[in-house]
């Protein structure tokens, strides 16, 4: 449903009266997201996934690459690409003084569907968003979940193929994060392409069938989260340490046979080990050994932190 080949986009900013900076914001970036699945784009403020989704959604104009979307050309044809997509921006589309049900019908018809359809249309969208009780209320008065479903139905009000949604739960409680995961769900079910761009963890783990994992512009790892995860074998010790201590933890267990890889953060330090239950206490009497003052221990399944730590050397948590 969407390939891109080399994709890539830089901007010139300026700095003082002459001088100009080239940001280099997407790397050749190369995608396949296959019919009918939820793809993610997972990363750190900056990565570069707002910038794809606006190349993908012609928006903006790649410097280079190419890309065919649901069948037409992002270059060529970028009109027929707009008919065929829907895109829901981070920001939000709502107005105010707006109702729900004004928003629809008005989207449809600019679409080129009858006011008769349009009505109808949006009828069934206020209801399978479960927004028929606020339906004529204006905007104003909606939650923020609320918001966010309008921006989602309004995305995908014209029934396109492939729908793209930047940090579609950014901002939002967790009640209404989960509700939110529901939907994207159900598009899926109704045979709909998803394509998400997230900087979270946990909804990236739940929600995506598959997904690319990006940084500085570049895609450092693809896969579903699962295979993702299984590149990392064993499990993830993290020992949590005063900052004074970490560097003498580090020697302590750097060159134990039974430690895998060892990195090193600010409070603490992560250890990939085979198998965890066997390695906490003989860990435990290393830096006891070591006169080393311990602060906590976890043991946890690989993430995609582990993943994106390996794969870039820091913590997307942290970012």
């Amino acid at each position: 449903m969407i390939e891109t080949r080399g994709l890539r986009k830089s901007f010139t900013s300026r700095q003082g009266r002459e001088k100009k900076k080239v940001v280099v914001a997407v790397r050749g970036v190369d995608l396949d997201v296959a019919e009918g699945e939820i793809f993610g784009f997972l990363g750190p403020n900056g990565a570069g996934k707002t910038t794809t989704l606006r190349m993908l959604a012609t928006l903006i104009e790649p410097d280079g690459g190419s890309a065919t979307i649901a069948g037409a050309d992002l270059l060529r044809n970028p009109a027929e690409v707009r008919r065929r997509i829907g895109y829901v921006a981070q920001g939000g589309s709502t107005w105010d003084e707006s109702t729900a049900r004004e928003e629809l019908v008005l989207q449809a018809r600019l679409y080129g569907v009858s006011k008769t359809d349009a009505v109808d249309r949006a009828a069934r969208v206020l209801d399978a968003f479960q927004l028929s009780e606020y339906a004529d209320r204006r905007c104003k008065t909606y939650s923020g979940g609320q918001r966010r479903r309008v921006d989602i139905a309004l995305g995908i009000i014209h029934e396109p193929k492939v729908v793209f949604l930047d940090e579609p739960t950014s901002g939002l409680d967790p009640q209404s994060r989960a509700h939110m995961w529901d939907e994207i769900r159900r598009l899926r079910s109704e045979g709909m392409t998803v394509f998400i761009t997230t900087h979270y963890l946990d909804e990236a783990d739940a929600l995506c069938d598959r997904l690319s994992i990006m940084d500085y512009g570049e895609i450092v790892a693809s896969g579903t989260p699962a295979d993702l995860k299984r590149e990392i074998s064993g499990d993830v010790v993290r020992v949590g340490l005063s900052a004074e201590a970490v560097s003498a933890a580090a020697e302590a267990l750097d060159a134990a046979a039974y430690v895998s890889k060892l990195e090193t953060q600010d409070d603490s330090i992560r250890l990939y080990v085979e198998d965890g239950a066997t390695a906490i206490p003989l860990i435990l009497r290393a830096l006891d050994a070591a006169a080393v003052p311990l602060g906590s221990i976890e043991l946890n399944r690989p993430s995609l932190d582990d993943v994106f730590l390996t794969k870039t050397g820091r913590s997307l948590r942290e970012d």
